[in-house]
């Protein structure tokens, strides 16, 4: 009877053990997801900072490249490069601010599925940033 039990405690254990790991499983896949979408985009993080300096640089300079360029509208120039160095500025902040509050290690299945939708959001919000860069700096080459 003894072992009877002793070998029926030990399933339990064992299959109690099994579940947790299907539910870590999970959780750990969501959060290497996570962490492999981060990876991705983080290293733009140093392209975004050198195009801020370029695009200061270009807006202090706008009375300068009207001489070459007549047609340049400087006061438009101004507004949507400052726009384009804000959404840079933006990207930038929101995926230090992700950084800062994601928690790898929480076992929540639900928290890492929001944190994926984020860092996925962030991505495209990443893309679109790179493309306007590409689009409206073409210009100033």
């Amino acid at each position: 009877m003894k072992k009877l039990f002793l070998l029926s405690a030990v399933f339990s254990i064992a299959f109690a053990s099994c579940q947790n790991k299907q539910v870590e499983n999970k959780d750990q896949k969501l959060s290497d997801q996570a962490i492999a979408i981060h990876d991705e985009i983080m290293p733009q993080i140093s392209s975004f900072d050198k195009t801020t300096i370029v695009i200061d640089s270009i807006i202090n300079n706008l009375a300068t490249i009207k001489t070459s360029k007549a047609d340049l509208d400087t006061a438009k120039a101004r507004v949507d490069l400052s726009n384009l160095k804000d959404s840079i500025e933006n990207a930038t902040d929101n995926m230090m601010t992700w950084m800062k509050d994601y928690d790898a290690m929480n076992e929540d299945e639900a928290y890492q599925q929001k944190e994926v939708d984020k860092i996925t959001a962030m991505k495209k919000q990443f893309d679109r940033v790179s493309e306007n860069i590409k689009t409206s700096l073409a210009a100033y080459n």
